[in-house]
């Protein structure tokens, strides 16, 4: 730093390279890499996002029809039997849970009525199998060996099959059985599963592909809640298992 004569410092002197001013980046280059990251950013979060859309709002009709017709090409029952638990999924069932008395067999109370065991019956009527008539019989043969819970001393062929835990008997019975896991690869479409509700009921439903297609994502379900209509969901594990299994056997 120089002095002045009078005493004072007056200038700055530096010592060192002469500083250079930055480079100033191209433009076009910069936006050209954060376009190249967005798009990306949306190829690999697309089938996340659809999936997180569908649990929120519901799987669309464009998406179920495209499921359906894939199924219901397919050879394998379990592959119809899902094709059938989506169109069952689409027709505002409401909840009924009441006794009726039924034909027998092919017996049903009104179609616009049911609960999670109608859901059952009636999609597997679809694909060729009246367990109405099938479950019936079998109670009558061994009666003892299904659940002894609604004080019954003989087989019903107006409720029996109404009854998850009777269903579920039936399908260990007569049925495969298969593992339960919490790995989503164990389950396949139009697999059968039974859970334990929070209040100790059981529940049943049918394993189905989720809104991405046959081949995407984790299985969801269909089942009827209580007091609600019918669920496609991302539902599998949302309660404790109890029982999971493919009917007829042989059908994979």
């Amino acid at each position: 730093m120089a002095r002045s004569r009078s005493g004072y410092y007056n200038t700055i002197e530096y010592i060192g390279p002469r500083p250079k001013k930055p480079k100033k980046s191209g433009f076009f280059g910069g936006w050209v890499i954060i376009l190249i990251s967005v798009v990306a950013g949306i190829v690999i979060s697309k089938p996340w996002i659809g999936s997180l859309v569908a649990a929120q709002n519901g799987p669309t009709d464009a998406q179920s029809e495209s499921i359906i017709r894939e199924l219901e090409a397919s050879d394998l029952i379990g592959d119809r039997l899902a094709a059938e638990a989506l169109k069952y999924s689409n027709r505002g069932i409401s909840f009924d849970s009441a006794y009726y008395e039924i034909t027998y067999p092919n017996g049903d109370i009104p179609r616009s009525k049911g609960m999670a065991a109608d859901l059952i019956v009636r999609c597997f009527r679809e694909v060729g199998f009246d367990l109405q008539q099938l479950l019936h019989e079998d109670m009558k043969l061994d009666f003892r060996v299904y659940p002894q819970l609604w004080q019954s001393t003989t087989a019903d062929e107006n409720i029996d099959h109404r009854r998850v835990s009777n269903l579920q008997r039936f399908f260990s019975r007569k049925g495969q059985v298969l593992k339960i896991s919490r790995d989503v690869k164990d389950y396949h479409v139009g697999d059968i599963v039974v859970w334990a509700l929070p209040n100790a009921e059981a529940h049943i439903g049918i394993v189905v592909p989720g809104p991405q297609g046959k081949l995407g994502g984790s299985p969801w379900v269909i089942h009827h809640p209580a007091y609600d209509t019918v669920k496609w969901e991302d539902g599998l594990f949302d309660y404790q298992i109890l029982g999971h299994f493919s009917y007829p056997v042989g059908d994979q």
